[in-house]
């Protein structure tokens, strides 16, 4: 089909690193082993979550939730990537690149959402320590945060996201799409993608824009806003010990918000001519291959109880694999 002096595309090629051939295998090892990292640690975590019962409260339920979102976060590019450092058939059908950017946008829009979600949780277990519902408090029936509230709130955060991202796809499919047909990345991001359009997208650009905005500056805000209160809150307490134990139960989610946001705005939250694509790309392999691998680890660094829980799930491994290894020994004997 012509358009003008232009063909309309059915595929892209989605340029990745344009390393030499020689480079490519190890750039494939390098990335292949922190994806697998990645997914084993968030992997842990939910596994050591749900194996002990002092983790089953409000906060490691969302960051179960959390785990998981970064395993299918990671996992929508870097199969892709992989592939492509492999092969030199770089082609995407249009319909999959946008499949890929939709699902991509969701699981990026829900941790966002999730984010905020788990701040409000800090704030109540803080400031209203005797409304949160934990293992031993005995008035968890009057709790703010309870399993149904978690659930509901969780599912809200799945459902914006879907329904929000999905006016974008309607965006993006109205669009056509001429040569040259090379996405400077290594996965289907909006901005290349308008790129790529045969018409003007000034109008598509500003409400991707605006979307971006509304998305990350809110859920930041509602972030912002907790952390305000728990910090009031936790100068208010007269020891310091207990001023110390208070900010280390937000140390790991602080952290998570810090990294998360902070690259998440240098991506989407300005205007695309600030950087060159290049910068572009760098900055999405820290938010899509190194950022999920960096959280799991956060938690388990900074957080006593899963350290500990952690320790248990060890000493019990390492307690069965010595009373199997006994038991052998004696039968033989």
């Amino acid at each position: 089909m012509e358009l003008g002096n232009q063909t309309v595309l059915s595929n892209f090629i989605l340029l990745g690193f344009s390393a030499s051939k020689d480079i490519q295998p190890f750039l494939f090892l390098a990335f292949l082993t922190v994806y697998l990292m990645s997914i084993v640690c968030n992997l842990l975590i939910i596994g050591v979550a749900y194996w002990d019962q002092k983790l089953h409260g409000p906060m490691y339920f969302f960051i179960c939730i959390f785990s998981f979102l970064e395993i299918c976060y990671t996992s929508v590019t870097m199969p892709r990537l992989l592939i492509d450092l492999l092969s030199n058939d770089k082609i995407i059908p249009i319909q999959f690149c946008v499949v890929q950017f939709y699902f991509l946008f969701v699981f990026g829009s829900t941790e966002n959402f999730l984010l905020s979600s788990m701040a409000y949780d800090r704030y109540v277990a803080i400031c209203n320590p005797l409304r949160y519902n934990t293992i031993c408090n005995p008035l968890r029936y009057q709790s703010i945060m309870n399993g149904q509230v978690c659930l509901q709130t969780t599912a809200a955060c799945w459902s914006i996201a879907f329904v929000s991202v999905f006016f974008l796809v309607l965006l993006i499919s109205r669009l056509t799409f001429c040569q040259p047909a090379v996405i400077n990345h290594f996965f289907c991001d909006l901005p290349p993608l308008l790129k790529l359009s045969c018409e003007d997208t000034f109008l598509e650009e500003i409400i991707v824009f605006l979307f971006a905005c509304s998305i990350i500056l809110t859920s930041l805000l509602l972030t912002i806003v907790s952390y305000v209160f728990i910090l009031s809150t936790i100068l208010k307490i007269p020891s310091t010990k207990g001023r110390k134990k208070a900010f280390s139960t937000c140390a790991s989610h602080f952290s998570v918000v810090t990294i998360l946001y902070g690259t998440v705005i240098f991506i989407y939250v300005r205007p695309s001519v600030s950087y060159p694509m290049n910068v572009n790309k760098v900055m999405a392999v820290f938010n899509t291959v190194v950022t999920p691998l960096l959280n799991p680890l956060i938690y388990c660094l900074r957080n006593k109880e899963v350290k500990e829980a952690l320790r248990k799930v060890m000493n019990t491994r390492r307690s069965r694999i010595d009373g199997i290894a006994y038991y052998s020994k004696s039968i033989r004997l």
